[in-house]
């Protein structure tokens, strides 16, 4: 499967996105899930936050992306950066290497 690093930025201050966090956050565990996401977090200071992930297609993961309550609240733009993960961390190979 191709891997994506995906940037968001806030379109209102943080104080506007704080309290869809929680949502945000449970919509980001549905990814964990279905083994598309290694990990997130905001970015410092708070004014966007950062994922890296792996899906079937880049439209795939746009389509995903499109339920995330920052996007449909409007509170975030996205950009989506394929990538080739040729060197890691070993204990990065299963999941770099599936899928």
């Amino acid at each position: 499967m191709p891997h994506f690093l995906i940037e968001i930025t806030y379109t209102k201050p943080y104080d506007q996105v704080a309290p869809s966090l929680t949502e945000h956050r449970a919509f980001l565990q549905t990814g964990y899930e279905k083994g598309w996401l290694l990990l997130s977090g905001p970015q410092v200071p708070k004014t966007g936050g950062v994922i890296i992930a792996r899906a079937p297609s880049l439209e795939a993961l746009q389509n995903f992306f499109r339920a995330d309550p920052y996007m449909v609240r409007g509170l975030g733009v996205y950009r989506f950066v394929e990538f080739e993960p040729v060197k890691r961390q070993p204990f990065l190979e299963d999941w770099a290497a599936s899928g």
